[in-house]
This record gives structure tokens, sequence and C-alpha cells, in this order.
């Protein structure tokens, strides 16, 4: 039996199918997207979204759906699935009997005596959607009719019935064309054998997407049909359908899909769908290799890139070449010691404190990767050189180190460490001052840089920086330690020690270079482990507070009230292992595969083969948030090669 796998009940079962999502994206910021039955439920669904460079290069959906009719004696059996008000309709999701995520994502349709199977995949680095249709079974002459939906709209917003569109289509090789609107280009729809295009040119009205409702957005949308194509189709024969921004050469479409298939990963097994999983965030465009934070709705994020890099390149599949890459991508964008937080050259914003600081950590992940350290001073010791520099000096007037070398960093209004929610103008989780893990992250930096200055020889440096780590160390434990339930404020303002419960404090015990002696650090990993740890990953706020808040959900004000005040991050996951191995060894290795083992099952309940981006903080620990996050997935596969170093230190008798 396949890894993935649904079985009829639940494939015709709405309340289970519909809250399970797929994905594949094409490697350049493409991406397709639906429930497991191909029933979309988010304005980010579609068969092909693809970054449009007219557009500021954000993703716009071109085909949000293609229905399928079969016909026989004169008699149409539509497999599609739409929500209309009060209805599903056409509910041809009542025929599907099969499901399979491996080598690709395929259902099983079975209408009488006709057994039909759909594949899909999406073409790497192309944007082109390929879908094969195999007729498996059938006892009479059978018609394969596809019905495409076009929205021609930004992921962000729904289309609507209108006048302007240009609902007119061109004729091309074994298909038609179409361009609704200026600035977008051409949908090319074509198969593999010649066909008849009927024209019935409407607009349907009024689909709904029910994860948006739930969410607090417009959740109705009108998406434009131009006609339907109809082809006979014999028992055994497949036919494949191509959207491409680009003609499509017909008589290639079924070699390049076998081609496609064969090349896939393997989604056998919860490690492999991690791997698989991890490798879907990698997008290339030209000289730059990025990483997508999320999907569906995230783009290239730096904070989340430095953080996810480790796991979803080198633990996922050793590359040191793409970790490079986006390394190198990354240094190109870095400004006054900065890095952009969200957006790209002219739309970047540059307001992520701690950002320049996992920098230096994903630069150690590199270093231990390749084995040598020369390598990453050679290639990034001015840039490293260069941040702390700009951090001592002060990157700006509200971010700066102060005289007791710690960093100090506060804006009005803004949000600046990953804790980023603000609701009506404010911060969630205002947290301006000291904040624990920029200066665990920031001592951890310092003594990382002065390692590879001595080994390279750099004098200079390392006279005007020696001294420091010391003080930084002596202060940080001075500012963060609380002595009466001895753990670490959160942040420290002008109002003195914030000391709730958060996840923050972990970072510090999990640094290579860390400020906290191994007593503090077991003292503090206690208090985690008692108030915010869950089988899937830590609490953002212990539940004892009365912020407290242990489910994500409703309007985005809500959810982001939320967000950092109890929800569970599967991404905190890895510090925590990380923390907990430096400490402890070995021993630690039974808890921690018991911890990494919990996601397993979300391999089937959310995102299929993917972790999601948060979870409620409160049993039974719902997914919710994005259904693919890049630093979910990326610190479990962190997670995981630490357990694979040390479990061969695990004495044979305690082996599992």
């Amino acid at each position: 039996m396949a890894y993935l796998k649904f079985n009829k009940d639940e494939l015709v079962n709405l309340e289970y199918s519909l809250k399970r999502e797929v994905l594949a994206t094409n490697r350049a910021g493409g991406y397709m997207s639906s429930t497991i039955i191909c029933c979309n439920t988010r304005k980010y669904h579609g068969l092909l979204i693809v970054p449009i460079e007219e557009f500021n290069n954000e993703n716009h959906v071109l085909l949000s759906a293609l229905d399928e009719t079969i016909v026989q004696h004169g008699q149409a059996f539509n497999l599609g699935i739409h929500k209309y008000p009060g209805n599903y309709e056409p509910r041809g999701h009542k025929y599907i009997v099969d499901f399979e995520y491996e080598p690709v994502y395929t259902l099983t349709y079975r209408v009488g005596g006709v057994v039909l199977k759909k594949e899909i995949v999406l073409v790497h680095n192309e944007d082109q959607v390929l879908i094969r249709y195999t007729l498996v079974d059938a006892h009479s002459e059978t018609l394969l009719r596809l019905k495409p939906f076009l929205a021609y709209r930004n992921v962000n917003c729904l289309c609507k019935a209108n006048m302007v569109a240009n609902t007119k289509y061109e004729g091309i090789e074994n298909g038609i064309r179409s361009k609704l609107y200026n600035g977008f280009p051409y949908l090319n729809m074509q198969l593999n054998k010649a066909n008849d295009f009927v024209a019935v040119p409407d607009w349907y009205l009024n689909i709904e997407y029910m994860e948006e409702e739930n969410r607090g957005y417009d959740f109705r949308e009108d998406l434009f049909v131009p006609g339907y194509f109809e082809v006979p189709i014999k028992k055994g024969e497949s036919i494949v359908f191509s959207a491409s921004t680009v003609p499509a050469v017909p008589g290639r479409l079924k070699a390049k899909f076998q081609k496609l298939v064969d090349a896939r990963g393997p989604r056998d097994s919860f490690v492999n769908c991690l791997k698989y999983s991890a490798s879907q965030f990698i997008v290339k465009d030209g000289k730059d290799t990025e990483i997508i934070a999320g999907y569906p709705w995230f783009g290239a994020w730096g904070r989340d890139t430095f953080i996810a890099l480790p796991g979803v390149t080198l633990a996922a599949a050793g590359d040191v070449k793409t970790c490079k890459d986006v390394l190198d991508t990354m240094s190109r964008q870095m400004n006054n010691g900065l890095f952009p937080n969200v957006g790209k050259g002219k739309n970047a914003a540059y307001n992520s404190v701690d950002a320049p600081m996992w920098y230096f950590k994903a630069l150690q992940e590199y270093g231990e990767a390749i084995g040598d350290t020369t390598v990453v001073w050679k290639n990034y010791g001015a840039k490293m050189k260069a941040i702390l520099t700009a951090y001592r000096t002060g990157v700006h007037p509200q971010v700066q180190m102060h005289e007791n070398y710690l960093i100090w960093a506060d804006e009005p209004g803004k949000a600046l460490s990953w804790m980023d929610a603000i609701v009506n103008g404010r911060p969630v989780t205002p947290r301006g001052g000291y904040q624990v893990e920029v200066n665990a992250l920031w001592y951890n930096a310092v003594c990382y840089t002065l390692k590879l200055a001595r080994e390279a020889g750099d004098a200079k440096f390392v006279k005007e920086w020696e001294k420091i780590p010391e003080k930084i160390k002596e202060n940080f434990i001075q500012v963060f330690w609380y002595n009466e339930k001895e753990y670490l404020a959160d942040y420290v303002g002008t109002k003195g020690q914030n000391v709730f419960v958060r996840p923050n404090q972990i970072i510090a015990c999990s640094l290579e270079y860390s400020p906290l002696t191994d007593e503090m650090k077991g003292k503090v990993l206690d208090v985690v482990r008692r108030e915010l740890l869950t089988p899937r990953g830590l609490r953002t706020l212990s539940p004892k507070n009365p912020n407290y808040k242990g489910l994500y959900g409703g309007n985005q004000a809500v959810r982001d009230e939320a967000y950092h005040q109890g929800t569970v991050w599967p991404w905190l996951t890895g510090p925590y292992i990380e923390a907990n191995f430096r400490l402890y060894g070995a021993a630690f290795v039974p808890t921690a595969k018991e911890l990494v083992a919990g996601f397993e099952e979300d391999m089937t309940l959310y995102g299929v083969c993917s972790i999601s981006e948060v979870y409620d903080g409160n049993p039974p620990y719902a997914p919710n948030g994005c259904i693919s996050q890049a630093w979910s997935v990326g610190e479990i596969l962190r997670s995981l090669a630490w357990i694979e170093k040390f479990e061969k230190d695990v004495p044979r008798k305690r082996r599992g």
C-alpha cells in the first residue's frame, strides 16, 4: 500500500476531504494547489498559479480548475466539484474511488463500467501544468470533455464577472489560447491529440471558497469558461492536457509527462515526504536562488530563509551548492548590516532585527557541512564583519548596541522580531528593548566571527572584538536572568524585565556559543518543557498567562491576536531538540525521536506530504496557517539529523 493513502469513504466525505490539501511547485515561483478531491476551498487554489513580472512578480491564478466529463451513449457524467451558495455542483467527488500521491498526484474515478485515472504534474522551471487522463476501463465508445475555468487575477483577490474581460479565444495547434486582460500572458490550452473545441463562453457565478469565509475574507468568485474540449478516448489510451504560458508541442506532451513522472522523488516514507516538501521551497530565478517561506501565500522572507536554509538544503539532501546559492543571493541584498524581511530591490523592507543574526547561524551550519571554515571566511567574512560593525555603531536610531554591549531594538508601533503580528497599528506582542533571542544570537555571532578571524589571521578584527564576548555574556545574564523563577526574561524594556514564559529563551540554550551556564540551560529547558512543549512544537506563551489564547482561527485580527499568544510553532521544535542534545547528549535520543515522530500523522492531515505553519495551543493541536511552511519542514529535518548524529551513541539495550 502507498504511504500517502486515503480510502473511498474518506474521499467522498466532504467534511474530511476538503480539509486535506495538496501542493506542487515548479521551482520558479509558480505552483498548483487544491484539496485532495480537486475542489478549491481557497482563493490561493488553482491548477496554474504563476508570478507575473509585469505585476511585481506577484503570483496570479490563471487556470483555476478543469472539469472533466465522461460521455457514453449520450449521457454525461461531470467529475468536477464546485461550491455554490447552499450546494455543491456538480458532485463529481462521489465517483472518486482512489487517491495516490506517488509518483504524482493521482485521482481515479469510476462511473458505471468506466474507470478514468487523472494524474497532475507541474513542470519544473516552466509555467506549465500537465494532466494525463487514462481510460483504464470502458465497455462502450467514450468521449472526454474538458472545461477550463479561468480566473486571471492576483492570488490575494477574487474575480468578478465584468465587461472588460476579453472573452474571445484564438485557435492554436490542438487547442486554444486565451488572455482575459492586458498585461497578462496568454494561457495556451492544448491536448496531445486532435480534438474539437466547442465555444460556450459563460461566467460561472458565486463559486465559494469556504476557507476564505472561515478566515473572514470575501469568499465568492466568478470564473470565466470559454467552452470545452471534446475528444474520443479508447480503453487503455492516455490523453495529456497542457496549460502553459507558452505554446506546447502537442506531439511531445506524452513523452514530457512520463519524463516528469520518472524524475519525481519518492514519497514512500515520513522522511522522504519531508525531503520532497523541502525541495518545493527552493526557487531559482536567474542568478538568484531563494526560499519561499510558505505556501500558498508567503513569498521569500529573510528571517525565514536563514532559519529554514540548513534544514531544507543540508539536512534534506546534503545540498551544499544550493545552500551557498541562497547565502550568496541574500548576501547581495544586504544593506547596512540588514537583510530584507520581505520584498526585493526597491520593494524590500529592512525591518527585521534578528535576520542578520540568523545569517550567522546558517553560516555555521554551512561551514560544518563543508568541513572548511576557511571557505566561509573567504566568501562571507567581509559581510560578517560588516554586520557586526553596523550593529555596534547603530544600524538604526532604534537598533543599536548599548554601552552594556547588548542590542537594543525598539521602534514605536513596529514589531522588529519574529513575533511581528500587528493589529490596529499596535504590536500584539510588544517586545521593545533587549530581546532575549536577539542578544543570544548576537553573542553567538560575535564568538563565531572571532573564531574564523583567528583562524584566518585577521589580527585587526580580533584585537578590536576579542574582549566583547565576555562583556556580552556577563551583561546578558545580568539583564535577562530571572532569579525568582530561574529562567530568562523574554525581553527587557524601559519598564524592566518581561518575564512571560515564551519560547524565545530556548534559542539561548541551542546555540554553539551560548552565554548561559549548563545549569541555567537545564532550568530553562525544565520551564519550557513544563509550560510550552506540545506534541507539535512549542507554544508561544504559557497557558498560565492570562493573555494565552489556545485556539488559532477567525478573521485576520482574531488570528493575529493569537498568532504569538499561545499558538504552537513547529519550527521551534528544532532549537528545543538542539538545546537538549547539546546539554544531555545521546540520552535525549528517545525523547527527540518521540517528538519528531508526532509529526508523521500530519502527512495526511492538512497539507499532504508537509508540515503546516502553526497549530492550536490546546489539544488536539489542530494544524492551521500555511499548509506547507519552510522552517517547519526544515527544522524537523534538522532535528532528524541531530538524532542520527547521536543515535549511534545510544546503548544498544535502549534502542527501540
